[in-house]
């Protein structure tokens, strides 16, 4: 199993417009791979269904969920906070949150890890001063493993810029989850991705040849995927853990407001 790279969507249901399954498809249908489930505060039980609802809608685009803590809820992929557990379990994918160049050098035999914040966010504000585009490059360039920028990465030049310092990919929340059109915002994110990591393509269509957009850019090749595929629209229903049924495709682009719900107290 590979690391996440591109287009990384966290989620957050109390804050996902028209339901965490409606965005999370239509995220897919956008571009995006990987999502890291996090909905820490709900009972086990309801997050393991959750999960496997999720895992249904990634895999008609082939893509991959990581459950934030270390039960991975009947998958192989976790993600880890900062502070433990160390070692981490041996799953076919693990991360790790960090957040300075202490935690970066305590990995073992972690895949990757996300640096945060890298910009203001209102999700964690808890973690210091904003990282910057050069704070995340001094990181990117002490870490042993590929690195996610996280934090406040909300439009295509934050993308471009991160990925410019070094990072394999960006995670993002907020966007995403309270964009009143999930499939555009991932779309325009990912496209600003792939343009940042293959930058002749952008660069000839303003009349600069390969070689040299490549050599003013210096920016490493990574692989992704270019499909754009449809919204799912068959399956189970879920309940209030997500706030809506499986999404149907005029869905995508839904303008509701978040369904209300209680946050628990349990982080």
């Amino acid at each position: 199993m590979t690391a996440p790279s591109g287009v990384v969507v966290l989620t957050d249901r109390l804050v996902a417009r028209g339901g965490l399954d409606r965005v999370v498809a239509a995220a897919a249908a956008g571009g995006v791979r990987w999502v890291v489930l996090r909905e820490k505060d709900l009972p086990r039980a309801e997050r393991a269904a959750l999960a496997t609802d999720l895992r249904a809608i990634l895999a008609d685009v082939g893509g991959t969920l990581v459950v934030a803590g270390p039960d991975p809820l009947g998958g192989d992929a976790v993600h880890l906070p900062a502070a433990g557990p160390y070692p981490p379990p041996p799953h076919q994918l693990v991360g790790r949150s960090c957040h300075n160049q202490t935690e970066l050098t305590r990995l073992t035999t972690e895949h990757y890890a996300t640096v945060s914040p890298v910009h203001p966010t209102r999700t964690k504000p808890g973690y210091g001063p904003p990282l910057g585009p050069d704070g995340l490059q001094r990181l990117v360039e002490v870490s042993n493993v590929p690195v996610l920028a996280l934090g406040g990465i909300e439009t295509p030049d934050q993308v471009t810029a991160c990925v410019q310092a070094g990072a394999a990919g960006v995670a993002v929340l907020g966007a995403l989850m309270r964009s009143p059109d999930p499939t555009e915002t991932a779309t325009t994110l990912t496209r600003a991705f792939q343009e940042a990591v293959t930058p002749e393509l952008t660069q000839t269509r303003h009349g600069v040849t390969p070689e040299l957009a490549q050599a003013r850019r210096g920016v490493t090749r990574a692989s992704t995927s270019g499909l754009r595929p449809t919204v799912p629209t068959q399956g189970s229903s879920l309940t209030a853990r997500s706030g809506h049924g499986r999404p149907q495709p005029q869905a995508a682009t839904n303008h509701d407001p978040p369904h209300p719900q209680t946050r628990n107290s349990g982080k």
